[in-house]
């Protein structure tokens, strides 16, 4: 292979890669000097001379002519007077000596381990290059196609028709793709892998949601309206807490835009997640009761210290608090930062128990366990599911529903001593 094949070759690749002239002419030179070095042990004495447009190369050794008894005739840049003379008969002592060195000198290893350098050179740069740039994109959306779908992630290609991965817990579970489809998604993190980097899309991130809304919502973009905080239960429900810097701008309405234009928008792209967007507050109180939207409360009791909250509502009201699958609640409980427990109105209940009147069926730390959580009172504890008992305690399921079963059994038996009382009552009014 001579210096216009190998030249050429790369300087072509270099350019499907993108590699500016300045990058390309720092590589062939770094690496003809390395191949220098390891035939001649210094290259400090040679001349490379590069032409990437004519593939021309031209590599010129310099040494210092002395005398043949010197003792400085091993030095790299220096040359005896006999063998200087065998180039050209009437050099003297204290010349230089310049001979052209051709590629073919080093031989056919060499120029094809050249080769392979020049190659991986470049393959490290482009690597580095795209790590960089991603590095700088994280949180921001790009658009891809899809190139290939695999059971646990998507392979995407973005318009450099570089590899970048959507995992499947990244993904909305709705989402159902095929080869060549579209996909906006935001860029998660940029991880190096055995030296190369590995992109990572994500449209189960808040920060998806919250550059969608900054997409559709030209207040956000400008900074008029910031957006305080977002949770997600990916395609299915989120809350967006918002504040506006100017009181002439209302923030949920521009959020939501004239009959919901701008927000069905992101609806749209999120795979109907239902998307509830609530005016940001520094009274906790407030902020509470708007994140349990639509939920309507009575009351409630903030425990700041152990950071919980207990919350009073109407009966009709307490499923709208808890939502399917309880997404409402727990999203609520994130947005605020407090744990949440949703309890019936007190003034509700008919005649109550107090939980320490069990205690001769229930054991003093399984009624502990209940009032940690604001259930003193039988009813209160059958207000509650069983899974969110479970969920919000130490109780095991089984304990649970022996709790269950003593309290109902209590409930019950006291409204048939009730009805009994009546119906003797009548019975003696009769006579």
């Amino acid at each position: 292979m001579n210096s216009n094949v190998l030249i050429e070759s790369f300087a072509e690749f270099a350019r499907s890669k993108n590699i500016d002239r300045p990058t390309m002419m720092s590589i062939l030179e770094d690496v003809f000097r390395t191949m220098i070095r390891k035939k001649y042990t210094d290259d400090a004495n040679f001349d490379v001379i590069l032409n990437v447009d004519k593939g021309d190369l031209e590599i010129y050794r310099n040494r210092e002519i002395v005398d043949d008894d010197s003792e400085d005739i091993w030095d790299h840049d220096k040359i005896p007077l006999a063998e200087a003379q065998k180039i050209e008969p009437d050099f003297e002592v204290g010349e230089q000596v310049t001979e052209e060195v051709k590629l073919e000198d080093f031989g056919r290893r060499a120029v094809l381990m050249a080769r392979q350098t020049l190659i991986q050179r470049v393959k490290d740069l482009e690597r580095d290059h795209l790590y960089q740039t991603y590095k700088d994109q994280v949180g921001e959306i790009i658009a891809g196609e899809v190139y290939q779908v695999w059971s646990r992630e998507a392979l995407i290609l973005d318009k450099d028709e570089n590899e970048l991965v959507l995992p499947k817990g990244e993904q909305i579970p709705k989402d159902r793709y095929r080869k060549g489809d579209s996909v906006r998604a935001v860029v998660h993190k940029v991880e190096i892998i055995n030296g190369t980097p590995k992109i990572i899309l994500s449209r189960a991130a808040p920060a998806f949601l919250e550059r969608l809304f900054e997409q559709e919502v030209p207040e956000i973009y400008d900074g008029l309206i910031t957006i305080k905080n977002i949770v997600r239960e990916p395609g299915e429900r989120a809350k967006v807490a918002v504040e506006s810097y100017d009181d002439r701008i209302d923030p949920v309405g521009a959020c939501v835009g004239m009959k919901g234009s701008r927000i069905h928008a992101v609806v749209r792209e999120l795979e109907n997640e239902n998307i509830d967007v609530i005016n940001y507050t520094d009274n906790l109180e407030l902020y509470i009761a708007r994140a349990l939207s639509p939920a309507k409360l009575t009351s409630m009791k903030i425990n700041e210290q152990t950071g919980r909250v207990s919350v009073f509502l109407k009966p009709d009201q307490v499923s709208l608090a808890i939502g399917r699958g309880g997404a409402n609640i727990k999203l609520a409980s994130r947005l605020v930062g407090m744990e949440i427990d949703v309890f019936r109105d007190a003034g509700d209940y008919e005649e109550d128990i107090a939980l320490d009147e069990f205690s001769d069926e229930l054991e003093a730390w399984i009624i502990d366990e209940l009032k940690k959580i604001g259930l003193d009172t039988g009813r209160a504890v059958l207000a509650v599911s069983k899974e969110d008992i479970v969920r919000r305690t130490e109780l095991e399921e089984e304990t649970v529903e022996d709790v269950f079963r003593v309290i109902r059994n209590e409930f019950e038996g006291e409204e048939e001593s009730t009805d009994e009382a009546e119906t003797s009552t009548a019975s003696d009014n009769a006579q």
